[in-house]
């Protein structure tokens, strides 16, 4: 257990809590950085409000500080949002709030980053931290950019490149998995189906406890994801396991089904459902990180939680 002092940024988003609740959980005391006023403040030691993408008068919200754990930001499901407001929220804020946080005597920066830094929604290969960065979206380069900048400022920071993050309160394309699900009818899907490497949210809070707490130097980025990766018809059968229903499912040939998304307009989800994205974790768990459940356990919880919701 430690008492070390950690400034938390995105404490109100579906990984913000959660990793709130998992420092303080560890014995952390936990200062959250707002923005501006919000209605339901989190249960934190302390907050301070001030706009991080302005931030001049940081350094009384840094006093005292170990480590600042930058989880606020766009996320890739604010596909309308201009290139320049990524780049301000995602990448410039980023690299002044580090500044600020060496300023001010932090000893680690953890920044939130995205597999997207590195490559695009679906990738031929096994990805891991060797491939040359090859991000598709204004999201992944404002990413990217701000790992890059980070670079230039002597402290100690760790990226933690992500990828699609499952649990309860989920948004995005996770969402759209759970409506899925959660259809009482046979499901018709291309038989094989995109393997995907997912990261439960409470894997997620744990490799950001993890690297707070590592007396080994960072500075770079790492891959994190569950250990495991399923096809989209392994993890929507998890998902009806979860709430308890059987994961029924019909096959069609990857043909087929692609050719009737895209008569309906839907190129984007067969994309999605037929892509593989599959993530290399072995480097940070080489360093000592240990993912706190599977996958399949992992979205067998989801289910249930989603069905006590309900």
């Amino acid at each position: 257990m430690s008492s070390s002092l950690i400034a938390l940024t995105g404490s109100t988003g579906f990984i913000g809590r959660s990793l709130l609740s998992h420092l303080r959980a560890s014995g952390y005391r936990v200062r959250t950085l707002f923005r501006r006023p919000v209605d339901d403040m989190p249960d934190a030691d302390s907050a301070v409000i001030g706009d991080l993408v302005r931030p001049i008068n940081l350094t009384k919200a840094l006093e005292d500080v170990d480590v600042v754990v930058h989880s606020a930001g766009l996320s890739a499901t604010m596909s309308g949002c201009p290139e320049d407001d990524y780049r301000a929220i995602n990448t410039e804020a980023t690299i002044a709030l580090a500044a600020a946080a060496k300023r001010a005597g932090v000893r680690r920066f953890v920044f939130l980053s995205s597999v997207r830094a590195q490559t695009g929604p679906t990738a031929a290969t096994v990805i891991d931290e060797k491939c040359v960065p090859a991000p598709t979206d204004a999201y992944g380069r404002s990413k990217l950019a701000a790992e890059e900048g980070l670079r230039g400022i002597d402290i100690d920071w760790v990226a933690l490149r992500s990828v699609l993050v499952y649990g309860p309160g989920v948004k995005g394309n996770m969402a759209m998995l759970l409506r899925i699900a959660g259809s009482r009818w046979p499901l018709v899907l291309p038989r094989p189906c995109g393997r995907r490497s997912l990261l439960a949210v409470e894997n997620l809070a744990e490799a950001v406890r993890f690297t707070i707490g590592t007396d080994q130097p960072l500075r770079r980025p790492f891959l994190v994801a569950d250990d495991e990766a399923l096809d989209i018809a392994e993890i929507i059968s998890a998902l009806r396991a979860g709430m308890g229903r059987r994961g029924l499912t019909l096959p069609i040939t990857p043909r087929l089904f692609e050719a009737t998304l895209n008569a309906a307009g839907r190129d984007d989800v067969s994309e999605r459902l037929m892509g593989d994205l599959v993530v290399d974790n072995s480097q940070l768990r080489e360093l000592g990180w240990e993912p706190l459940m599977t996958t399949r356990d992992g979205l067998k919880r989801l289910g249930r939680a989603l069905n006590e919701r309900r």
